[in-house]
């Protein structure tokens, strides 16, 4: 049998082409990764969110005070938990939309998995000493950037040469997303983080940029890092695990194309968006609201291709556990795409920019996109990957999505309301012209919020440990597959 996209580029068919395997152990090292560093992202999570809440939780130590604590759940929730699932989703797809194994066998992946992880550790380990360049994503100092640049580049030879040696005539559309995944995020990096050690026995170093300047290289890659790792990357996961659950074709492989080569022009210019009101040069805070603006378009060309996936298939959203937490996905996805380029207009931004508003966006796109459309990933893989004919328990997939989802919006809807009335208290003034309340006073005002927040916290993080007992029970327990077949080079499987 096989299922052909728009255009007639096959994404699933029958027809081996060798008994050569799939590199298949890495990925599941993956697999694991990631649920085992999303736990650790969601539990740090939930700390710093009550810490804010009761100041007492940050126990009176440097190490667990809120503002080392803080930058090692951003890292864990971005790095630790989304990159390990895009490195291994990224390695599952290629090979099966390439029906070739990785570009050099198991040895450089498992170099790549296991430099990862070791970024991943000193990364961590540096954010609770205070061992950062002290920037606004608290980007961890010249080592750790080196390392992580060496294991990037051979992520990258991984995957482009896969390409290159591929057995199928056309490159997938999710290999695209993936593909200008890696690289544009090397040249942030790069870019971002130049620095000069000011020894190299020594842990601290000298920007290459300061002042304005510095700021505007900030945000053109805290941006990029949330336009390109966090839905690049993510998009490519959607191209793949949407049409294989609902198996359908892609509703509009065209429209893939131009959301493509949309998206990522534009979505590079959109970083001064963060700088409204600053020493920025007014013209370049103007372009990047423009362009964030016109990432409105293809954004939302990109939720209807997702959605309309499921045309002639709805009623898999019943029983498809891959499929619901992808497709409601994509529907958060449409819902951030929408609310950003609102908040980057200059007038909503004066009251936006700085509250908790921004708070609730980021974890709408984070909790809602990023982490839904990961856990639709790892419920497809975790079956294949084994080998097992389903999930050990479909109840316990119910319980992870209604608790997850109510966690989701207890968190953002908390943080709206929170951060709207942040920057109305702030903005507010007397017959004398005064500012009406005091710094204090707004913070006292929205505790009651942060508590929900927490408690938002707590529940999607309740899911997280849900979904991880019922994959560990699939593996362990799962009904293996009548034949259990080896993995043979067949294209899209």
């Amino acid at each position: 049998m096989s299922v052909a996209v728009s255009g007639g580029v096959p994404i699933t068919a029958a027809r081996p082409a060798s008994r050569e395997a799939y590199v298949e152990d890495v990925v599941r090292a993956f697999t694991i990764a990631t649920m085992f560093w999303g736990i650790a992202a969601f539990t740090v999570g939930v700390l710093i969110a009550f810490q804010l809440a009761f100041p007492a939780l940050n126990f009176g130590l440097e190490w667990t005070s809120f503002g080392r604590v803080r930058p090692l759940h951003t890292s864990a929730a971005i790095f630790a938990f989304g990159g390990n699932a895009l490195l291994g989703t990224s390695f599952f797809v290629v090979q099966r939309t390439c029906r070739a194994p990785l570009f050099g066998g198991a040895l450089p992946a498992w170099f790549i998995f296991w430099g990862y992880q070791l970024f991943i550790v000193l990364a961590g380990t540096g954010y609770l000493m205070g061992i950062t360049q002290g920037k606004e994503y608290a980007e961890p100092e010249w080592y750790t950037d080196l390392w992580l640049t060496i294991v990037w580049v051979a992520y990258l030879i991984v995957f482009a040469g896969t390409l290159i040696k591929r057995r199928e005539p056309h490159i997938y559309v999710a290999n695209w997303f993936y593909l200008a995944f890696i690289i544009t995020i090397a040249m942030l990096h790069i870019v971002n983080n130049l620095a000069v050690p000011v020894s190299f026995t020594g842990t601290k170093s000298y920007g290459a940029f300061a002042g304005v300047q510095d700021a505007m290289i900030q945000w053109w890659y805290g941006h990029n890092a949330v336009g390109f790792f966090l839905t690049a990357g993510f998009l490519g996961m959607m191209y793949y695990f949407i049409p294989k659950a609902a198996e359908r074709p892609v509703y509009s492989y065209r429209l893939s194309i131009i959301h493509f080569w949309a998206l990522i022009f534009l979505y590079i210019w959109a970083g001064p968006h963060h700088l409204h009101y600053t020493a920025l040069p007014d013209w370049t805070q103007t372009l990047g609201m423009v362009f964030s603006i016109m990432l409105w378009m293809p954004s939302w060309g990109g939720m209807i291709n997702g959605i309309m996936t499921l045309s002639g298939a709805w009623d898999k959203l019943r029983t498809n556990p891959s499929l619901r937490f992808t497709v409601t996905a994509v529907a958060f996805y449409g819902m951030s795409t929408f609310e950003g380029p609102v908040m980057s207009v200059k007038p909503v931004n004066a009251l936006s920019h700085y509250t908790d508003w921004t708070i609730g966006h980021v974890h709408s796109g984070a909790l809602g996109w990023v982490a839904f459309v990961t856990f639709g990933a790892m419920y497809y893989l975790v079956p294949v990957l084994w080998r097992r004919k389903g999930l050990w328990s479909q109840t316990l997939v119910e319980w992870h999505f209604w608790t997850a989802t109510l966690g989701i919006v207890l968190y953002i809807t908390s943080m709206w309301v929170s951060g709207i009335m942040q920057g109305l208290m702030w903005r507010a003034y007397d017959d004398m012209g005064f500012l009406q309340y005091s710094f204090v006073e707004t913070v006292a005002a929205m505790h009651p919020y942060y508590i929900i927040r927490g408690m938002g916290g707590v529940l999607f993080l309740t899911g997280a440990i849900i979904m991880a007992f019922n994959l560990i029970r699939t593996v362990k327990h799962g009904q293996p597959l009548a034949e259990d077949r080896p993995a043979g080079l067949v294209a899209a499987e």
